[in-house]
């Protein structure tokens, strides 16, 4: 006979001090937990904890118990915690612009059930993917932008957040600047993908001013958004040496893979609660 159990992860953020695995992993003892995966780390420089915990139950487990002995290790020790099922998928709002390398490779990554997501709406301020959009059927919304629009474009993103119960926005080569305000009411739940060769190459076609630069490595940086355009805590980067032999064509190129993947795995760590935000830096317990 197989005995079903409930698989679930725990992450808890907190100011160091001796005895916290041995208080975090007492608990789960208590309820007859059996630990999978156990990963931990201490800053010397910030002195903070941060683990991250998948875990099973047995079916007769008490889950309300379980959470509420958590709840009171938390609150002893000062901590940012959170419990939830492995199983459970993150849900998704992706904005696009006219570059699509990223939206497609999420999409299938989703679908494949590479990433612990699924992509509950798109929004973008052109109409281009429509159509590929809603072929995978999911809701397509063209929100266009301008300055005098911005405010009600935005209020309108934030509508649809609530509307999907989104759990991360995804700015999949988004090129518009999100306002203050809504970085803020974003923060920590909203993911932004950029070359990384910011902040040497700013604007239009980077890529060809990198060429005339004859750079030797072209990259991606995924990053939480936050009120300082492109230089929100760094989750996930791809470099990619190239020579002189790489037009502004390959250079291009060579970006899209690197962007996507980058992205991908930014989008990866965070649905399966590995990344945790330690002030302008991340941890990944990958």
């Amino acid at each position: 006979m197989t005995i079903q159990t409930l698989d679930h992860v725990i992450t808890f953020a907190c100011p160091q001090r001796g005895g916290i695995v041995h208080a975090l992993t007492g608990v789960l003892v208590a309820h007859g937990g059996d630990i999978i995966e156990l990963k931990q780390f201490d800053d010397p420089r910030t002195s903070r904890f941060f683990s991250r915990i998948r875990f099973s139950l047995g079916q007769g487990a008490d889950l309300e118990r379980v959470d509420a002995d958590f709840a009171a290790l938390a609150e002893e020790l000062g901590a940012e915690w959170e419990l939830r099922p492995t199983g459970q998928k993150q849900r998704l709002l992706v904005m696009v612009s006219r570059f699509g390398h990223c939206l497609n490779d999420l999409l299938y990554r989703t679908r494949m059930g590479e990433i612990n997501a699924e992509i509950a709406a798109v929004v973008s301020n052109h109409p281009d993917h429509r159509q590929t959009v809603e072929w995978h059927g999911i809701p397509f919304f063209h929100v266009p932008v301008t300055k005098t629009t911005k405010p009600e474009a935005e209020q309108r993103l934030m509508d649809l957040v609530d509307r999907f119960e989104v759990d991360l926005v995804v700015l999949a080569r988004y090129m518009q600047i999100l306002s203050d305000e809504l970085s803020a009411a974003l923060a920590g739940r909203a993911i932004n993908i950029h070359h990384s060769f910011l902040p040497s190459f700013k604007g239009a076609k980077p890529y060809h001013q990198a060429y005339e630069r004859g750079v030797k490595t072209v990259g991606a940086t995924a990053h939480y958004v936050n009120d300082e355009l492109d230089e929100g805590p760094i989750i996930a980067q791809q470099v990619i040496p190239v020579d002189h032999t790489f037009d502004p064509e390959d250079l291009v190129a060579a970006g899209r893979g690197s962007e996507s993947r980058a992205l991908a795995d930014a989008v990866k760590w965070h649905c399966e609660s590995r990344v945790f935000l330690n002030g302008s830096r991340t941890v990944i317990l990958a």
